[in-house]
């Protein structure tokens, strides 16, 4: 089974954001909180849907990942594209903030 993270939009600026083991939401894909069993993905989408009714984030979906030496890799290329940032200026967006 594959790993699955939770992603959405943040309200307050439209950013893509990933949910954290702690519950909260990181720009950052390595900072989401895994899921591998149905159990663990409801539970995550449970959190999720709470930070919709709190006005935090929309759209909340589980997306499947990879992990590679520590670090999670979006399998989509829509994912790798929402990871990265804008597309057309790698000089903007996440892509020029490597961390």
């Amino acid at each position: 089974m594959a790993l699955k993270v939770v992603t959405a939009n943040r309200l307050n600026d439209g950013d893509v954001v990933y949910l954290t083991a702690t519950g909260d939401w990181s720009a950052w894909l390595d900072d989401g909180g895994p899921a591998e069993t149905p159990e663990q993905e409801a539970a995550l989408l449970d959190r999720a849907a709470r930070a919709v009714h709190g006005r935090l984030v929309v759209d909340p979906y589980l997306m499947p990942v990879a992990q590679d030496d520590g670090q999670f890799r979006p399998l989509s290329q829509r994912e790798i594209i929402r990871a990265a940032g804008p597309s057309v200026r790698t000089d903007l967006g996440k892509q020029a903030q490597r961390r």
